[in-house]
C-alpha cells in the first residue's frame, strides 16, 4: 500500500512540470496558471510522504496521509521554495489502490463559519507603548509555519490564532482580559474573539487605537514584513481567513505563512486555493509602531 501510495504522489509531482494538456486534475492545473499569470513558472516539486492512520473495514482499508509539498519557483532572476502541507485520503480494495484524494483543509475554514463578534473598544484606555519588530514575527512564522506552539491553544480552524501569535512574537502588546469581546489577548485557556476569530481581528485591527494598531492600505505592494492580509472568499463582507506576509516575490508583490491550510512563502492572492471564488475580497494592514 506504501508504495501505491507513493507511486500516485510522484505522479501528481510530475504532473506539475507537465504541460498542463498532459493531466486533468484541477487544482495541478489552477496552480500552474497562478503562476504563468505572473511569468512565474515551477521548475521543480519535491515531496514527502507520511502515512497518520490506517483503518480496515472488510476489504477496504482506508489510509490517511499527509503529503509535504516543496515547489521550487523561478520568476525573472529569484528563486524561492513554496511549501505545504497536504492531508490525504487513500482508498484500498483488497489491497488495491482505486481512489486517493486530497482532504481540503481550506473547505474547513467555510463550514465553520464563525459568527461575527461585535468588539467592544474604550479610546480611554491608557496609551500602551511598543515598537513593532518584523524580524521577530517573520522568525515566528517561519519556525510553526508547519507545527503548533506548545504554550499556545491550538483550534481546528487555527489560522487567526497562528497570525495573532506571530504578531504578540513581533512585540503587539496584548489588552483587554477577561472580556472575550474586548482587545485582543490570549491568556491560560481562554482568549478574545479578535485572537481566533478571522473576522474580529480583522475589525479590531481596523478600528483598534490602543495597544496593537494597524493601517489599511489600498495595495498589497504598499505591505512589508510582518503585516497581515484579511481574505472574504465569498464576497460578502464576513471574513474568513488570515495570512501574514514573510517574503517578496520578484515582482514585489507578497508573498504568506498561514495554518489551518499550512503554507509558507505562497503568492498572497490564493487562486489557486479550493476556497477561492471571483468574489474574493481582501483587506491589506500594515502594523504601526506606538513608541
Amino acid at each position: 500500500m506504501k508504495d501505491q501510495i507513493k507511486a500516485h504522489v510522484k505522479w501528481q509531482v510530475e504532473a506539475y512540470v507537465k504541460s498542463k494538456k498532459d493531466h486533468e486534475n484541477e487544482n495541478i492545473i489552477k496552480k500552474i496558471e497562478s503562476f504563468q499569470n505572473r511569468n512565474a513558472e515551477i521548475v521543480k516539486v519535491m515531496a514527502n510522504t507520511t502515512i497518520t492512520d490506517r483503518k480496515q473495514e472488510d476489504d477496504h482499508t482506508y489510509v490517511h496521509y499527509d503529503v509535504h509539498m516543496q515547489y521550487l519557483i523561478k520568476q525573472k532572476d529569484k528563486m524561492y521554495m513554496e511549501e505545504k502541507l497536504e492531508h490525504h485520503l487513500a482508498s484500498f480494495y483488497k489491497d488495491k489502490l482505486y481512489e486517493s484524494r486530497e482532504i481540503n483543509q481550506e473547505d474547513i475554514i467555510l463550514n465553520q463559519r464563525q459568527i461575527e463578534a461585535e468588539l467592544e473598544e474604550n479610546d480611554d484606555m491608557p496609551r500602551i507603548s511598543y515598537r513593532y519588530d518584523r524580524l521577530k514575527a517573520v522568525q515566528y512564522a517561519e519556525k510553526w509555519w508547519n507545527s503548533y506552539n506548545p504554550a499556545y491553544k491550538k483550534f481546528e480552524v487555527d489560522c487567526t490564532n497562528y497570525i495573532s501569535q506571530c504578531l504578540h512574537a513581533g512585540g503587539a502588546p496584548m489588552r483587554g482580559y477577561p472580556n472575550k469581546s474586548k482587545g485582543w489577548w490570549m491568556r491560560s485557556n481562554n482568549w478574545s474573539y479578535s485572537w481566533s476569530v478571522a473576522n474580529s481581528l480583522r475589525i479590531y485591527l481596523a478600528s483598534s487605537r490602543v495597544g496593537l494598531q494597524a493601517r489599511e492600505v489600498g495595495s498589497p505592494h504598499e505591505l512589508m514584513l510582518g503585516d497581515v492580509i484579511c481574505y472574504d472568499f465569498q464576497g460578502d463582507g464576513r471574513f474568513d481567513h488570515n495570512t501574514i506576509v514573510t517574503g517578496k516575490d520578484a515582482l514585489g508583490m507578497p508573498l504568506v505563512n498561514a495554518h489551518t491550510s499550512n503554507s509558507r512563502m505562497r503568492y498572497w492572492a490564493y487562486e489557486d486555493s479550493t476556497a477561492y471564488t471571483p468574489n474574493i475580497q481582501y483587506k491589506f494592514f500594515t502594523i504601526v509602531d506606538n513608541p
